[in-house]
């Protein structure tokens, strides 16, 4: 895990471009989680590098040539690695070659770069949760269906 302090030209990156992306089909939090998500994408290249692409498949090529996609979630503490990471069941069908965690303080000051899975691992290692469903592990009522492994198993 990796903290790392989020930058005002960060911020404003993934403003913009939350602002261009509108509202996604299936999105949990309507839109409001767009800036999120792309400080999530910010971070991940700040620490591993790449070309932003921000296709429905991934969000990044990293330096290697193979594909990561960015799943970020808010916090108000500092991760520990008993705490999940999710993906959510409607968006399995991604064709990336990784998933890259983030989560990101509530006031967008800092931001921990978790670690990275491949995908095909990510879901040996994922419990399946249903949508009104509470997670054993940290007792949060999952709101959409997902698959949660553990932020110890990244890489």
């Amino acid at each position: 895990m990796e903290e790392v302090k989020i930058t005002k030209n960060m911020k404003d990156s993934a403003d913009k471009r939350a602002k261009e992306l509108g509202v996604l089909r299936n999105s949990i939090s309507k839109g409001a989680g767009n800036v999120i998500g792309m400080l999530g994408e910010e971070i991940v290249l700040n620490v591993l590098g790449g070309e932003l692409k921000s296709s429905y498949d991934y969000d990044i090529i990293l330096p290697d040539g193979t594909t990561t996609d960015v799943k970020t979630k808010t916090t108000t503490v500092v991760p520990l690695p008993s705490y999940s990471c999710s993906v959510a069941a409607y968006n399995i069908k991604q064709k990336c070659d990784s998933y890259s965690f983030v989560r990101i303080k509530k006031d967008l000051t800092v931001g921990w770069y978790l670690g990275k899975i491949d995908k095909l691992h990510f879901f040996n290692e994922a419990k399946f949760l249903e949508k009104g469903t509470v997670d054993p592990v940290n007792k949060y009522k999952v709101k959409a269906s997902c698959f949660n492994c553990l932020i110890s198993v990244l890489q």
